[in-house]
């Protein structure tokens, strides 16, 4: 059978594509080769150059090295100084003294250069090795708030493994910034493009890649313990967490290869962009989970406003905003305007859309703030998942309320973003208004379990962690939803029950219950003695701080219930909480069985009712061989039931006659 013509052109065409690429691939191979094969002549270029300034390579270079040192000495001294002259330990304290520092030593090394290096290059040179050295002491700064946590410090082991993690990522993280300047020191001195390939890929980005690599598949469940965040800890992020060592492997690996694919192919990508790129993908992570223990911490604070524990939570969502902004201005804006977009036209609809987005979420934030205050002032974690027992009014709407609220604001900021980018939004909402029109004549039994709901809701039939029992089934209610109730059985098992089919609602956990026993006594049992023992065992139980508590009125006789086959009936009650009721039933009976004992009283067992006696029809032979003449009827005893008649039909055989 013949191919199509048209998947014969694809593949001709993708095979085509394959080769151009393996052709470009090894044209780039063989290019890198042949340059670096002229490093010599490269190095003879830069120490030419560099002579013509006055200067040798050397030189240079000790001058760099000894500008970073001294930068870093007068940091690290102006903060002991500061330290010591204000006792500052830890803290915003320590914070203002390392930047007093940085700024200290960034003004030193710039008025220094200015007056001990006359040549122009060379002192560009030197004070860009002085700012990879302040960025090397953020990068310092930075690293050590972010994989800091305080549970961990508590801990030997995991605090140990997390400060070498810290070094290692801060070392890996300085190799590659003064590497980075160092390539574009090279590209001053008009270094060749194999002198900057070797020194880029063997001198830089593989040392990074295997330090960068081998700090997260060394230490990779103390990543994962940073990454967890503050309790409750989500399954998602949990999740998140455990894998994303082998992410952050995954991505500095990719970012090697694409990188040494791209000089093969001669679009070489930009060093600084590239490794900002590597830096804030590894960084986001650790960076949400301290904001996300910050603001956490605010929440539990009650001297904390809602409006100041949304603000906390808006940040942490700023800050991912933050980092995809700046990832799209590195990459994703030069494409924009590679064809031919304005460049304002792309910013400003960006910042639009950045600043819905934080309003949404500030929002979003104010809901979920106030819902949580709410259900930990109430004692539970405002979700329908995590049942302690019966929640309040409030405590049962506030997850409808809550998801409603978060509906409306997340549909309210898509609009909002469709106008402010240009598109018109009413042929959406009218046709959404006839989408629902359609579905409420169409989906009658959906309609009539949502207004169902809605008035048992308003009726306060039941509540979270109530047991219930409807015409449908019976068990503690453990979810609801706009359209269905959950109820959980005492045996596991989970209903889900339309709210148009639950009818009758019979309610176990309202408010307190009344329990009745029954006790059988031989019918000369002295029932004032009963009595007593009936008031001692409540009284003796009104005493027990463990029961007291969920008992209303204590256990008491009711007297002679009732006289049956020759034995007493007699009955107790007790008035206790709702759902509470067990644990004190439990102690009456122990106690009565014990009082019983006591007292000489034997409790009787119940009769038991026997079958009646079944007659099993004779066989066809015994039929035959029976007297005609019928046999004289049993007398029938007081205690059985006559049996039913049964009635017997022979058939004779075929040929013959009775």
């Amino acid at each position: 059978m013949a191919e199509p013509a048209e998947l014969t052109g694809d593949m001709t065409a993708a095979a085509g594509w394959i080769e151009a690429f393996a052709a470009a691939v090894e044209g780039g191979f063989r290019a890198r080769l042949t340059s670096i094969g002229q490093i010599g002549a490269d190095v003879t270029a830069v120490q030419t150059y560099l002579g013509q300034q006055g200067w040798s390579l050397s030189s240079v270079l000790l001058a760099c090295v000894a500008a970073a040192l001294v930068t870093y000495g007068i940091v690290h001294g102006t903060r002991v100084a500061l330290d010591r002259r204000i006792a500052a330990s830890s803290g915003w304290r320590r914070l203002l003294a390392e930047s007093a520092g940085i700024v200290i030593a960034f003004v030193v090394m710039l008025v220094g250069t200015r007056l001990l290096v006359a040549n122009e290059a060379i002192r560009s040179n030197i004070r860009l090795w002085v700012l990879a050295t302040i960025l090397c002491v953020l990068a310092h700064m930075l690293l050590k708030s972010l994989l800091r946590v305080r549970w961990i410090q508590k801990l030997r082991k995991l605090r140990t493994r997390q400060r070498s993690f810290r070094q290692l990522l801060t070392f890996g993280v300085c190799w590659a910034l003064f590497g980075v300047a160092l390539s574009i020191c090279l590209r001053f001195w008009q270094a060749g493009s194999g002198l900057r390939d070797v020194v880029g890929t063997l001198f830089i980005s593989l040392p990074v890649a295997l330090l960068l690599a081998f700090a997260y598949g060394r230490y990779h469940l103390t990543v994962a313990v940073m990454l967890t965040g503050p309790r409750p800890i989500s399954r998602p992020r949990r999740r998140l967490a455990a894998v994303w060592p082998w992410i952050a492997i995954a991505a500095i690996v990719m970012t090697f290869v694409v990188a040494q694919v791209s000089l093969l192919l001669g679009r070489p990508l930009p060093g600084l962009p590239t490794f900002l790129t590597l830096l804030l993908f590894l960084v986001a992570p650790h960076i949400d989970a301290v904001l996300a223990r910050w603001a956490e911490h605010g929440l539990d604070n009650p001297k904390k406003t809602v409006l100041a524990v949304a603000l906390r939570r808006t940040v942490r969502f700023a800050s991912a905003i933050t980092v995809l902004i700046l990832l799209g201005y590195m990459w994703v804006l030069p494409v924009f305007v590679a064809f031919g977009a304005n460049y304002s036209t792309v910013t400003t609809g960006a910042v639009e859309l950045a600043l819905i987005s934080l309003a949404s979420a500030f929002l979003w934030n104010v809901v979920g703030s106030l819902t949580s205050r709410v259900a930990k002032a109430e004692g539970h974690s405002g979700t329908a998942v995590e049942l302690s027992g019966p929640r309040s009014r409030l405590g049962t709407l506030l997850p409808l309320l809550g998801g409603t609220a978060k509906a409306s604001i997340f549909a309210l900021a898509m609009l909002t973003m469709l106008i402010s980018i240009g598109v018109n939004v009413w042929p959406i909402i009218t046709g959404l208004s006839v989408f629902g029109l359609a579905i409420g004549f169409g989906s009658q039994t959906l309609v009539k379990d949502i207004v169902s709901g809605l008035f048992f809701l308003i009726d306060d039939a039941f509540r979270l962690g109530e047991y219930i029992e409807s015409s449908g089934a019976k068990g503690t209610v453990e979810k609801i939803s706009i359209r269905s109730v959950s109820l959980r059985h005492a045996r596991g098992a989970l209903t889900t029950l339309p709210y148009g089919q639950i009818g009758k609602v019979q309610n176990f956990s309202r408010d307190w219950v009344i329990e009745k026993l029954v006790f059988r006594v031989p019918f000369d049992t002295d029932v004032d003695q009963v009595r007593k023992l009936f008031k001692k065992v409540g009284q003796d139980i009104a005493d027990d701080p463990e029961l007291n508590q969920d008992l209303l009125e204590p256990f008491k006789s009711q007297g002679i219930a009732d006289v049956e086959d020759g034995t007493l009936l007699i009955r107790g009650k007790f008035k206790a909480k709702a759902g509470k009721q067990f644990a004190v039933r439990k102690a009456v009976l122990t106690a009565v069985q014990q009082g019983f004992r006591d007292y000489g009283i034997i409790a009787v067992p119940k009769p038991l009712s026997l079958p009646s006696p079944v007659t099993l029809p004779p066989s066809p032979a015994e039929a035959a061989a029976a007297p005609t003449s019928p046999a004289p009827a049993p007398a029938a005893s007081p205690s059985a039931r006559p049996a039913a008649p049964v009635a017997v039909v022979a058939s004779a055989p075929t040929g013959t006659s009775s």
